[in-house]
């Protein structure tokens, strides 16, 4: 796997060989401007990565793992380090490992990337990581969590967003090491046949690429420099209810699940697969605290109990059926508001 395209660097001094010579600095002007240095934002809106049902083409594209965890910047200051979820909330307490790793990179910055727990295969495990985190019951630690950096947005003084993703690469590889193991890791960027790759990715049990193009500066939104491409659909959605089971782990038999359309909740489909007992024991206990009387969609299912629609489940699934319900869904644990979990918009992209 090769590198993205750069420019390539001449030595400093012209002549590699030449002597070295000092010679005394002369007063300095102070009519001489004096360069200025960007402030470090205090928090940056993320670039966001659009659905399409295919991987693009064209040699202005390049290729990463899309990792299944939590979208994380680090803001390496100098006399602290922070970990801000996607929604701006300070989670550094939740990966000490992280922030602990993250001084010894040197320097300011900011890091934008992914936190995940890998399987036996390598994998991101979303539910593992959940139980790192300290939700639903886990033994797992939060030392477990690794940080996938995939760009750089600041470095010393000097806001980066507008250069080229590919200049911003060549920076971000200066700084991790292609071959670190530690809490923090470079993300590879693969230059190869998207279709290929793709299919490799969906063969090996990856959630899917990302597709980045090489030119674009970092814009904040869903603006087409980024793009998606799953193997399995994963998306967030609300708990609106559950059938009650005598049998089921955690008396949970099925959740009632729903999506915006517009500004209203609709009504998706129920997940039965996927619990895990002691995740689902927590999740009944959680549940049972925001009962409702009324459902809060138009839904009308014997025997349902309704909650308010605040928990936000994530949820694997095939495809949509003709009538706009989930086919296949299988439940992989719960998100949170902190991590700005944005639940399904119904049109906004195509399922």
């Amino acid at each position: 796997m090769t590198k993205p395209p750069g420019k390539k660097t001449q030595p400093l001094l012209g002549a590699a060989e030449a002597p070295l010579r000092s010679r005394a600095r002369k007063p300095r002007d102070p009519k001489q401007p004096v360069l200025p240095f960007d402030p470090m934002p205090d928090r940056v809106e993320p670039c966001l990565a659009g659905l399409v049902p295919n991987p693009p083409k064209g040699p202005q594209w390049i290729y990463e793992v899309k990792w299944d965890g939590y979208r994380l910047a680090i803001h390496v200051e100098p006399t602290r380090v922070r970990v801000i979820t996607r929604g701006g909330h300070d989670w550094t307490h939740r990966f000490p490992s992280i922030a602990r790793s993250a001084p010894s990179l040197g320097g300011t910055m900011i890091l934008d990337g992914e936190a995940v727990v890998l399987d036996e295969q390598g994998r991101s495990d979303f539910g593992a990581l959940q139980q790192a985190l300290g939700g639903r019951g886990g033994k797992r630690s939060a030392g477990e969590a690794i940080f996938f950096a995939f760009d750089i947005m600041y470095l010393d003084g000097h806001d980066l967003r507008g250069m080229a993703f590919s200049e911003r690469r060549q920076m971000l590889e200066s700084i991790i090491p292609r071959d670190s193991f530690g809490a923090i890791r470079l993300s590879e960027a693969i230059e190869a046949d998207g279709d290929e790759l793709f299919a490799s990715a969906c063969e090996h049990g990856l959630e899917g690429l990302i597709a980045k193009k090489l030119d674009a500066p970092y814009r904040s939104g869903r603006l087409g420099d980024w793009l998606k491409i799953k193997c399995i659909q994963s998306d967030s959605f609300f708990i609106i209810g559950y059938e009650p089971s005598t049998v089921a782990l955690g008396g949970i038999g099925r959740l009632l699940l729903a999506a915006y359309r517009d500004h209203d909740l609709v009504y998706v489909g129920g997940v039965g697969t996927g619990f895990k007992e002691r995740e689902t024991i927590r999740l009944r206990q959680d549940l049972d605290k925001i009962k409702t009387a009324k459902s809060p969609v138009e839904l009308n299912r014997k025997g349902a109990i309704w909650v308010q629609p605040t928990l936000i489940a994530e949820i694997e699934y095939r495809a949509w059926t003709h009538d706009g319900k989930l086919r296949h869904p299988s439940y992989k644990g719960l998100r949170e508001r902190q991590d700005n979990a944005a639940v399904y918009r119904i049109g906004r992209e195509s399922p």
